[in-house]
């Protein structure tokens, strides 16, 4: 199992200098299993990761299954610059997320409409399929695909992908605080080898004014994999205010609580 990062801002992007070491793009993580791929979420590292498909297919159709925890701007941004949607007829792109608001296929397309977007999604060549999920499973050759409810407003799921001897959980945009959701988050977490979890606010920030947004901070973050028994952490969902320096930091006081604990950066690689 390789995982990949090509997004892990929060919010919205942020390209400034003082933020490039972890990366400015927004949420965006890619799963290989053998030769089928998996992403979560679409933020604007989607379309570097389109990109990077591209260049390896080669001309060859691209096909993978893309699950979305929720459609807040920065978990989609980069489904209209997504190349291999328009690449051509024999790439399949399957889209998985919930049915609580209009289902997966609309609000897709409703980001394209007039006046959001100068191209709509009938310009996209690649088959693409919609799958409505809540909590569940869903099976694949290779592995599993387990879906709960995360504390967000208007709704997040986490998921969490096992093969038969690997766990990877992703577990973004979760306030802690809420019995069932506190429960939800580290059931999702159990053994799991990688949890990426979010981290967007300092403890302190969060306790000052930031309550009833819908995130997490590092220490709870730090919380949930100790209580779950997961095996490596993985800071998430950037601030877009906290820069690499601001980062640092907050990795330096999470190992004095848990040693294994990174911060998600661009291009960072897991090979499980």
């Amino acid at each position: 199992m390789l995982v990949r990062f090509w997004g892990v801002r929060g919010s919205t992007p942020t390209p400034q200098a003082e933020n490039l070491r972890y990366g400015g793009n927004t949420s965006c993580v890619e799963v290989r299993i053998g030769g089928q791929i998996y992403v979560f979420d679409c933020g604007t590292g989607f379309r570097n990761l389109g990109k990077q498909l591209i260049q390896e297919s080669n001309g060859a159709p691209i096909s993978a299954h893309i699950f979305l925890s929720h459609f807040h701007w920065d978990h989609i941004q980069g489904i209209p610059f997504f190349t291999p949607l328009y690449s051509g007829k024999d790439s399949s792109f399957i889209f998985h997320s919930s049915n609580r608001t209009r289902g997966p296929q609309r609000a897709i397309e409703e980001q394209m409409s007039d006046p959001y977007f100068p191209v709509d999604m009938n310009e996209m060549a690649a088959q693409r399929k919609f799958y409505d999920i809540n909590e569940g499973r869903v099976e694949f050759d290779q592995c599993t695909v387990t879906s709960m409810w995360l504390n967000h407003p208007q709704g997040c799921l986490g998921f969490r992908l096992e093969t038969k001897d690997k766990v990877f959980v992703y577990a973004t945009d979760n306030e802690p605080g809420h019995p069932q959701f506190d429960k939800n988050v580290r059931k999702l977490a159990e053994g799991a080898d990688v949890l990426i979890y979010d981290a967007q606010y300092l403890p302190e920030e969060y306790e000052a004014d930031r309550r009833g947004w819908g995130h997490s901070h590092w220490r709870e973050a730090v919380n949930v994999v100790m209580e779950s028994g997961a095996k490596e952490l993985i800071l998430f969902h950037h601030d877009p205010d906290h820069t690499d320096e601001c980062i640092d930091s907050v990795v330096a006081k999470a190992r004095e609580h848990y040693q294994r604990v990174r911060a998600a950066s661009e291009g960072m690689e897991i090979l499980l």
